[in-house]
Parts: C-alpha cells; sequence; structure tokens
C-alpha cells in the first residue's frame, strides 16, 4: 500500500522540505508513522517522522502505529506503508527500483536522429550497428498508426507485451524479440554494457516522478541535444544512448507493472515524423459502471511541431462513441474542426452512433484516474 500526503498539517512543504524536519526524508528512509485522526476536510492527519502530514483516507484502517518507506522526494512525495512481519511485494520492490531510473522516449529518439547522420558511424563494430538498425525499425510511420490493424499491431509490439507473447507455445521467439520494442532495446541495451563497460546508467535523482497511469496523459516534445553532442564524437553519443536505452528500458517496465495493479494499459508508440520523431501515448482502460453496462475508453496524447500538443478522448459503449478533443493551439482547433465533417460520414460508414464529437482549446487538468493506488497529491 502506498500513501502520498496532499499538505503538510502545520507546516508549508517548501519551508520543512528545506528545513530539518526533512533531512530524513530520503529516498528508501524508513520512518516512523501513527494516524492522528481526521480533521473537517475528511482528510487523514498522519505524524510522520517530525512531520504532520495530512493524506486521503486509506481504504483499510491503518494500526496505531507503522512504519513507512519513502519512495519518490519533490513536490509530491510518495510514501509506501511497510505491512509489519510481511515480506514486501515483488512489484513494490520493482517499482522502487525502476521509477528513479526510467524517463521517456524523447532524449533516446533525439539520439538516435543524431547518430544516424553521423559517418563516423560506420566505425563502429559491426555488432552494434544492426542492434541500432533493429530498434529504428521499432518506430513506426503515420502510414502505419493510422490503419486500425497498424495500430493494433504498433500496440502489441510496444514492448508492454513482450513476456506474454514470449510464453505463448508455438512462437518465433527470435523473430518476435526483433520486432518488439522492448526486445530491440534489451538487445541493444545488452551490447553497449559490452562495449561500454566502465559507464553505468544513472538514476534521475530526487525528483522521482510518479508512475505513469498515475500522472495520466501527457503529450511530450521532441528533445533538442546540447551543441557540443552534435560534432563528431560518436563515443559521446554512444554513451548519452547508453543511459537512455536503460532509462526507456525502465519506462517499460514500470508500465508493465502498473498494468497488473489496474485494469488499464499506458502504451507509448515511436513515430517517425518530419524532420525528426515523435512519440504517441495512449491510455487504454475497460470501464464497467454499475447498471452493469461496460465502456472501452482510449485517450491519447501527442505532440507535433507542426499541430502542438494534442490529446483525445475516444469512449466507446456498443456501438455509442463519444469523442473529445483538445489542442494547445487556436489554429489546431480549426484544423481539427475542419475535418469533423469527413470524420462524421466515416463513423457512421461503420455503423457507429455519435453521441459528441467536440475539439476546446487548452490540455485537460490531469485527473489521475486509478489515485486509489496511489494518491494524487498537491503540495
Amino acid at each position: 500500500m502506498v500513501i502520498q500526503p496532499t499538505s503538510l498539517a502545520a507546516l508549508a512543504w517548501a519551508g520543512a522540505a528545506s528545513g530539518s524536519a526533512a533531512e530524513s526524508w530520503r529516498i528508501g528512509t524508513v520512518l516512523a508513522a501513527r494516524p492522528l485522526g481526521i480533521n473537517p476536510d475528511g482528510l487523514m492527519v498522519l505524524q510522520i517522522g517530525a512531520m504532520a502530514v495530512e493524506a486521503e483516507a486509506p481504504r483499510s484502517q491503518l494500526p496505531s502505529q507503522f512504519q513507512v518507506r519513502v519512495l519518490t522526494l519533490g513536490a509530491q512525495p510518495l510514501l509506501e506503508i511497510i505491512a509489519p512481519h510481511t515480506p514486501e511485494p515483488a512489484i513494490q520492490v520493482a517499482l522502487r527500483e525502476r521509477l528513479p531510473q526510467q524517463n521517456g522516449y524523447a532524449p533516446l529518439l533525439a539520439t538516435l536522429d543524431a547518430l544516424a547522420q553521423r559517418p563516423a558511424l560506420r566505425q563502429l563494430p559491426a555488432y552494434i550497428r544492426p542492434a541500432l538498425a533493429l530498434l529504428e525499425h521499432g518506430v513506426r510511420t503515420p502510414a502505419e498508426i493510422t490503419r486500425g490493424e497498424g495500430l493494433s499491431e504498433a500496440i502489441k509490439r510496444s514492448g508492454l507485451f513482450l513476456e506474454s507473447e514470449l510464453a505463448q507455445a508455438h512462437l518465433d521467439m527470435a523473430g518476435l524479440s526483433q520486432e518488439d520494442w522492448k526486445g530491440a532495446l534489451l538487445r541493444l541495451a545488452s551490447l553497449l554494457d559490452d562495449y561500454l563497460p566502465a559507464r553505468r546508467p544513472q538514476t534521475s535523482g530526487s525528483e522521482t516522478p510518479p508512475p505513469l497511469q498515475q500522472r495520466g496523459l501527457q503529450a511530450q516534445p521532441r528533445v533538442t541535444l546540447p551543441p557540443e553532442l552534435l560534432d563528431d564524437d560518436v563515443d559521446a553519443l554512444l554513451g548519452r544512448l547508453h543511459g537512455e536505452v536503460h532509462a526507456a528500458l525502465a519506462r517499460v517496465e514500470v508500465a508493465q507493472l502498473e498494468a497488473t495493479t489496474v485494469p488499464a494499459w499506458m502504451i507509448e508508440i515511436p513515430l517517425q515524423g518530419e524532420a525528426g520523431r515523435d512519440i504517441l501515448q495512449i491510455q487504454l482502460q475497460y470501464a464497467t459502471d454499475a447498471e452493469g453496462g461496460s465502456s472501452w475508453v482510449l485517450g491519447f496524447a501527442l505532440d507535433l511541431p507542426g499541430l502542438g500538443p494534442v490529446q483525445g478522448e475516444l469512449q466507446l459503449r456498443d456501438l455509442r462513441l463519444a469523442v473529445r478533443l483538445w489542442a494547445e493551439r487556436s489554429d489546431t482547433v480549426r484544423r481539427l474542426e475542419h475535418q469533423f465533417g469527413p470524420l462524421r460520414q466515416r463513423l457512421s460508414a461503420c455503423g457507429l452512433i455519435l453521441d459528441q464529437l467536440s475539439c476546446q482549446q487548452g490540455l485537460p487538468h490531469s485527473t489521475g484516474p486509478h489515485s486509489a493506488i496511489l494518491l494524487k497529491a498537491m503540495a
């Protein structure tokens, strides 16, 4: 079980975090804790170490005294409740190890682009060049993901389902590991570990972000490399790539671990765009209501240089579809609305009943749909 304080009960977090009261709040530190009661706002007040904090009341009753382990710091710290005399769940151990290591795909894609433009890349050992090409092969094209079967294949090969696919009988394991994004990351990481044995991937420091499901959809822009890396120093780029490959692997594994605890999938698909590469983020979940009905909800986020950040949500219940779009730029809103007529015709031809089709300027506030697992917090 994990809690996330919503605020300090008596002090401002910014002041307390810089004072002696928070000196012991380091990642991995175990602190004594006890519940103090419920405040008028319905929040549980907890004494944790030398500080009193407020948090959403957990579903199960807390003991009079217990311990917590610090998982992440920053403006939204995460604290894991340690159950007495019980081994720590393997999923929590794995999450705590990988969260500080993980990072988005944008830096990795920028480094791959830079390496592809270097003539000196031909001087690399022969066993590394095919692994780089294999990873680049995992970057999808717009033509692929705008077809239903192409998007389905991209999701299937996003790395999230590699192990479940490998567990199936009569499967071409070698071929699958080459087609899958995580499989290509694992191969390249192993080869770079051998090629750069003295270098080890670095963690991201104390500002560890929460898992993807807790953050919600986020449009991710391209990353620009520092000018000093754009010279012909291939070794410097490979050193950077080494850390970014391991960070991307941790990113996939965090998403896999989350999928075992919540009925949703967070999927990231690298795309080949114009003069660069982009990231399509998809959140897919199956929901049921009190009346026994069910629906699929697909959310997506994308940041293209020509459109800016765009998000969307499609909710399908039987044959009824609701589509909501958001765009940061006003001109992008107009461009999307201009496509509403053809979109309505295509949906009608598919037999779908369109209940809603809208586009708003500005991005929606992330609400963290699974905050019961990691309680949302605001400092």
